[in-house]
Protein backbone atom coordinates (compact mmCIF):
# COMPACT_ATOMS: atom_id res chain seq x y z
CA UNK A 1 0.00 0.00 0.00
CA UNK A 2 1.51 3.68 -0.78
CA UNK A 3 2.64 5.74 2.04
CA UNK A 4 1.36 9.65 2.03
CA UNK A 5 3.74 11.70 0.62
CA UNK A 6 4.04 13.55 3.95
CA UNK A 7 5.09 10.38 5.91
CA UNK A 8 8.18 10.20 2.94
CA UNK A 9 9.15 13.99 2.81
CA UNK A 10 10.13 15.73 6.00
CA UNK A 11 10.83 19.71 5.83
CA UNK A 12 12.46 21.33 9.13
CA UNK A 13 10.28 24.82 7.80
CA UNK A 14 6.78 23.68 7.89
CA UNK A 15 5.33 20.29 9.92
CA UNK A 16 3.13 19.29 7.17
CA UNK A 17 3.58 19.07 3.52
CA UNK A 18 0.58 20.46 2.18
CA UNK A 19 -0.85 19.08 -0.79
CA UNK A 20 -3.32 21.45 -3.65
CA UNK A 21 -3.82 22.28 -7.01
CA UNK A 22 -0.65 23.82 -8.85
CA UNK A 23 0.34 24.77 -12.31
CA UNK A 24 3.73 22.70 -13.59
CA UNK A 25 5.73 23.88 -16.06
CA UNK A 26 6.71 21.12 -17.78
CA UNK A 27 7.56 20.49 -21.42
CA UNK A 28 8.11 16.57 -20.91
CA UNK A 29 6.00 15.46 -18.28
CA UNK A 30 8.25 12.24 -17.61
CA UNK A 31 9.11 13.85 -13.63
CA UNK A 32 8.01 13.66 -10.40
CA UNK A 33 9.53 16.20 -9.00
CA UNK A 34 9.80 19.96 -9.47
CA UNK A 35 11.31 22.74 -8.46
CA UNK A 36 9.85 25.63 -6.74
CA UNK A 37 10.55 27.57 -9.97
CA UNK A 38 8.38 25.52 -11.99
CA UNK A 39 5.37 25.72 -9.92
CA UNK A 40 2.96 28.16 -9.19
CA UNK A 41 0.08 27.17 -6.45
CA UNK A 42 -3.84 27.75 -7.06
CA UNK A 43 -6.29 28.13 -4.84
CA UNK A 44 -8.68 25.58 -6.64
CA UNK A 45 -8.67 22.94 -9.28
CA UNK A 46 -10.78 25.47 -11.46
CA UNK A 47 -8.28 28.19 -10.88
CA UNK A 48 -5.41 25.55 -11.82
CA UNK A 49 -6.90 24.46 -14.72
CA UNK A 50 -8.01 28.28 -16.12
CA UNK A 51 -4.38 28.92 -15.74
CA UNK A 52 -2.81 26.27 -17.27
CA UNK A 53 -1.34 25.85 -20.95
CA UNK A 54 -0.84 22.70 -22.04
CA UNK A 55 0.30 24.00 -25.49
CA UNK A 56 3.12 26.15 -24.19
CA UNK A 57 4.01 23.10 -21.40
CA UNK A 58 2.25 24.66 -18.10
CA UNK A 59 0.04 21.91 -17.28
CA UNK A 60 -2.60 21.47 -13.95
CA UNK A 61 -1.66 19.13 -11.43
CA UNK A 62 -1.93 17.83 -7.60
CA UNK A 63 1.07 18.22 -6.04
CA UNK A 64 2.46 18.16 -2.32
CA UNK A 65 5.27 20.66 -1.34
CA UNK A 66 7.07 22.40 -0.64
CA UNK A 67 9.99 20.55 0.85
CA UNK A 68 13.36 21.36 1.42
CA UNK A 69 15.40 18.46 -0.35
CA UNK A 70 19.00 17.52 1.10
CA UNK A 71 20.79 20.41 -1.68
CA UNK A 72 18.44 22.98 -0.05
CA UNK A 73 15.85 22.96 -2.71
CA UNK A 74 12.29 23.58 -2.38
CA UNK A 75 10.30 20.68 -4.39
CA UNK A 76 7.07 19.74 -5.04
CA UNK A 77 6.04 16.27 -5.73
CA UNK A 78 4.06 15.36 -8.36
CA UNK A 79 0.89 13.83 -7.05
CA UNK A 80 -1.58 13.28 -10.68
CA UNK A 81 -1.90 15.14 -13.83
CA UNK A 82 -4.99 17.09 -14.34
CA UNK A 83 -4.98 17.28 -18.05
Amino acid sequence: MAEAIATLVSDTESPLVQTGYVVIYAPQRNRKRFSEGCVSVHPGEAAARAAARPDQGYHAAVASGPSRSSEGFHLYYLVRWLD
